[in-house]
């Protein structure tokens, strides 16, 4: 999968915390409660974000197993965590998610988490990830998975086409295949019904406007640069429509995300 930086993730850390979606998280917390121990594995989990967003809600006595597969975001994570929640165990593991062994990084885990990865792998790695998750009865909860739309204030004759264009840069291959993309929350919620899990979902939209400045100006960047390598678009018309994105005075930039819970039936 391709990295992340540290600052990327702490410039868009505030506006994911701000989306989550809050009849989703509350029914995640609802499932634990009572419990005076939940053991959590968070996957891809960069610097730490979701456990900041997390752990605060679920209230009990928590274990954390921090899982990714860089180094420097690691260890950023555990600069940024340790000491910081009175009621967390916390350890990281360095693990490549395309050929983990999911028994063994599982174990005893009560929740499986993450925040804004699976539109990044692909539909076989969804299937087989919920099959394991399913085999060993853990509660499920990811936040933040993109699913395709995106609008753009003041519009853009080219927002359409950078739109559809930047969709299918992200059924690329990100090192698990080819990705599922904005489909992801499809197949998510089908791979863990097929299990027998109960699944709720809720939308969770980043809306970035002149209070997100910098967060929605790299975000336009990341965009074009992301369109440029399909071709589908010509290079002047990226050009025009990012430079009327960044030009713009009151622009607003809206991308589309959704949170989901799948829970074991009885739970």
């Amino acid at each position: 999968m391709s990295g992340f930086s540290p600052d990327w993730l702490a410039l868009r850390e505030p506006a994911d915390h701000a989306a989550i979606n809050a009849e989703v998280r509350a029914a995640c917390v609802r499932a634990f409660a009572g419990r005076e121990l939940v053991k959590v594995v968070d996957l891809g989990c960069g610097t730490g974000s979701n456990l900041r967003s997390l752990a605060p809600a679920l209230g009990a006595r928590q274990q954390w197993l921090l899982v990714d597969n860089d180094p420097v975001l690691l260890a950023a994570a555990k600069r940024s965590t340790t000491g910081s929640f009175g009621k967390i165990d916390l350890a990281c593991t360095q693990v490549d998610l395309s050929s983990t062994d999911w028994r063994s990084l599982l174990h005893d885990a009560d929740l499986v988490t993450a925040s804004a990865l699976f539109d990044l792998v692909s539909a076989p790695f969804i299937e087989a990830m919920a099959s394991e998750i399913a085999a060993m009865g853990c509660a499920f909860y990811t936040v933040l998975t993109y699913d395709g739309i995106a609008a753009f204030l003041p519009e853009h004759p080219a927002d359409r086409p950078m739109r559809e264009a930047f969709n299918r840069h992200q059924q690329t291959d990100k090192g698990f295949g080819p990705a599922a993309g904005p489909a992801a929350t499809d197949v998510l919620a089908n791979a863990f019904r097929r299990h027998g899990y109960k699944v709720r979902r809720g939308k969770s939209p980043w809306v970035l406007d002149n209070i997100r400045v910098p967060l929605r100006s790299e975000l336009e960047k990341g965009w074009a640069a992301a369109v440029r390598e399909t071709s589908l678009v010509p290079d002047h018309t990226i050009d025009n429509w990012l430079a009327h994105r960044q030009g713009a005075p009151s622009a607003v930039t809206i991308i589309g995300h959704e949170d989901l819970l799948a829970l074991p039936e009885g739970d």
